[in-house]
């Protein structure tokens, strides 16, 4: 087990740490005032925490999206996230020995791809996914072994270093862990925008297209040409043409798991995209001070409509900062 990013839970020690966290919460410098949070992402699993700046939580949540994409086991997840974690501390690295580069020191002049190409995320892992699902019952290796067969490395036992914290990284991003995923993010500083031609603004309209490059052609709503103005609890940012819906129907428990793919994903980006919301299955994440509570629990709207569609169970809700 990686020291570095695990941290196992006992009982006594979290009482103790939210205890210490809540106090600090309101000391500022001058004795008064919360103190500003750091940013950071946690994946968690029912004994430990994983702890991830917010540049390798963007990097782990391409790798797991795009095997979600593929359809690939949460076991190939595990191993990509262990081998990105040993060759470059999930970053994506301009420098490497000798000509390798990326998350996966892939090298170009071991026919891996471009320079260009193997230093961006979503085709460095799909090159990865590509190798991996070559061998021979990989998902039944040791993580060492079957990164190995991939990577050829010089130091095979190094992967099982990072291994521990890969699986409860991959069980959270894949949603195998429902709400297990979430990210501490500050916004400020963004000017209003307009509805782009399609009924989205550009900051929602980046989101839309960043899940498409991600998991490919998913199903979205909650915009129109012109924008919408029926159909929403009054208030909404599908109004404003800041909302996009992904749905994920019918509502099952091979959904439900990509819904939290979708959703964590999205929290993982949040700092990057402008998300100020993400709804899915009766739970919220919000950046700004609340998003250190994490996914907390949703109440759906009293009023008429569809039951699960307001609870958002068979879609994922997310918007994008107004201002």
């Amino acid at each position: 087990m990686n020291g570095r990013h695990v941290l196992v839970v006992t009982g006594l020690l979290t009482v103790t740490a939210v205890a210490a966290a809540g106090a600090m919460a309101w000391l500022g410098s001058e004795g008064i005032g919360p103190v500003p949070l750091r940013e950071q992402c946690l994946a968690k699993s029912a004994s430990a925490e994983v702890e991830l700046d917010l540049d390798q939580a963007r990097n782990a949540a391409v790798i797991a999206g795009i095997a979600t994409r593929r359809g690939l086991p949460v076991r190939a997840v595990t191993i990509a996230l262990a081998t990105a974690y040993q060759e470059s501390d999930l970053r994506n690295l301009n420098h490497g020995d000798r000509d390798s580069l990326g998350l996966f020191q892939q090298r170009p002049s071991q026919g891996w791809g471009t320079a260009a190409q193997v230093r961006d995320p979503h085709y460095a892992a799909g090159k990865f996914y590509d190798a991996l699902v070559k061998i021979k019952n990989y998902e039944k290796l040791a993580i060492t072994v079957a990164a190995d067969k991939v990577q050829r490395s010089a130091f095979p036992n190094a992967y099982a270093d990072h291994a521990d914290d890969a699986a409860v990284i991959s069980a959270a991003l894949t949603g195998q862990t429902p709400a297990a995923f979430s990210c501490v993010v500050r916004h400020s500083g963004y000017a209003p925008e307009q509805l782009g031609a399609n009924g989205l603004t550009p900051r929602a309209e980046a989101v839309r297209k960043n899940l498409i490059e991600t998991f490919g052609k998913v199903p979205t709503g909650g915009f129109a040409a012109g924008g919408v103005r029926t159909g929403h609890m009054e208030g909404s940012a599908h109004y404003e043409g800041r909302a996009v819906d992904v749905f994920v129907r019918p509502i099952n428990t091979a959904n439900t798991r990509k819904g939290w793919a979708y959703a964590n994903y999205l929290v993982a980006h949040a700092e990057q995209l402008g998300i100020t919301t993400v709804i899915f299955s009766d739970r919220i994440w919000t950046s700004g001070t609340r998003s250190s509570a994490g996914w907390r629990d949703y109440k759906a709207p009293q009023r008429a409509g569809n039951t699960d569609t307001l609870r958002h169970l068979d879609h994922v809700h997310v918007d994008v900062a107004e201002d």
